[in-house]
């Protein structure tokens, strides 16, 4: 695979996925999905009860990548930032990914009788007018109109980008900047509405008001966590080293601390707000989570979500280290995937609450959101060509 010259006319075919490479990652996506798809299958014919918990959390850590995805994009068109442009295709392509979480929502929709018991009769009588928005129809309705929203922002800023890639017009960079300045704005506030129905109404008698901007910063780290591992995994393979250098690196070092200091401070507000107005209504959500294996894993989370990656990308040095890099995006993904069960399976679960379909479930959600991405990375260049910032990105340095 050729590197950049750092000229401003590059090929658009310049940088494509090696045919080997790409072949090899999708048969080993492949792979887990089949086996993966076989064993959820199995589960939900066998332990539906299980099933439908497990399947949740996995789904909503799937969605919460593109999501994130969608939202940085956006960002950064509108402040016009060149140090992300080199690498921004991967995060385009992550984007455009959401039609995928569609399909996955599917059996979120048929779980609905098990997983939300708003839909009970006896409950959804106790709910009062709170049953205008938390019925099936509705919440079918809604979760495909999400989708719709999310898949039509996405794919027309992909759109723009990789025809860029070929007319080189500026015309493209400012269209996506008008459909990113609303865009922002719609994915904000179609995401809470989301995962008020998706995850808040599996206790339909709780709320907070901090919900929906809780459950984004946690699929904004998770997105920075799986981007900077995407592009260390290409530089392991001789990839783009020349074209995302360790500047770059640095400033993705950047953004999981300031994305793990951002979470950190909503989860602290979300939960100092609750304390502080002392509402039955309201710290019922605390209280059930801590006790036995809930309480363990509320302390894992202030100390592995926040206070142990906030020390050690705090350092300069740790943000230039691969390395370093490496081992913590993948623990900071780890984290919010605890996070994600920490919201969902106490509802569901007491005690121990490890199950296999948990394992299975995430596979598969992950593997299917893997594969759509690896077969749409192939169709375009690695970096965005066309983009007429691409040469002050390829020369960034960090001050």
């Amino acid at each position: 695979m050729a590197h950049a010259t750092h000229t401003f006319h590059l090929d658009s075919n310049t940088f494509r996925l090696d045919g080997a490479l790409w072949t090899r990652v999708r048969n080993a996506l492949a792979f887990i999905a089949l086996v993966s798809w076989i064993g959820v299958g199995v589960g939900w014919l066998t332990q539906p009860a299980q099933f439908y918990p497990s399947y949740l959390v996995s789904f909503l850590a799937a969605v919460g990548i593109p999501l994130g995805a969608l939202f940085f994009v956006m960002v950064q068109y509108l402040t016009g930032s060149a140090w992300s442009v080199p690498m921004r295709r991967v995060a385009e392509t992550l984007a455009v990914s959401i039609p995928i979480c569609g399909i996955l929502f599917v059996p979120v929709a048929f779980g609905i009788p098990t997983l939300y018991s708003w839909s009970r009769p006896d409950i959804a009588h106790e709910l009062g007018d709170k049953t205008k928005w938390l019925n099936e129809n509705g919440f079918v309705f809604r979760g495909a109109l999400y989708f719709v929203i999310w898949t039509v922002w996405a794919a027309v800023i992909y759109s723009h980008s990789t025809r860029q890639d070929r007319d080189r017009s500026l015309e493209h960079m400012h269209s996506i900047s008008r459909w990113s300045a609303p865009g922002l704005l719609v994915l904000m506030v179609s995401a809470s509405l989301a995962v008020i129905d998706w995850v808040m109404s599996l206790n339909p008698k709780w709320y907070s008001t901090m919900w929906g901007i809780y459950f984004m910063s946690g699929a904004a780290l998770g997105f920075m966590a799986v981007w900077t591992l995407i592009c260390l995994g290409f530089r392991r393979k001789g990839l783009l080293t020349s074209e995302i250098r360790i500047e770059h690196y640095h400033d993705l070092g950047k953004w999981l601390f300031a994305l793990t200091c951002f979470w950190g401070y909503i989860s602290f507000s979300q939960y100092m707000l609750i304390w502080y107005g002392n509402l039955p209504e309201e710290t019922i959500w605390f209280r059930i989570r801590k006790d036995g294996f809930w309480q363990f894993l509320f302390i894992l989370l202030v100390w592995g979500h926040f206070i142990v990656p906030f020390v050690l990308l705090l350092m300069r040095s740790a943000k230039r280290n691969f390395q370093m890099l490496t081992i913590m995006s993948v623990w900071l993904l780890f984290m919010e995937l605890c996070d994600i069960y920490f919201m969902v399976i106490p509802s569901f679960r007491n005690g121990m609450p490890l199950h296999w379909l948990d394992f299975a479930c995430l596979a598969a959600t992950l593997s299917a959101l893997g594969l759509f991405f690896w077969f749409r990375l192939r169709e375009h260049s690695l970096i965005p060509v066309g983009d007429p910032r691409l040469l002050k990105g390829l020369e960034f340095e960090n001050v």
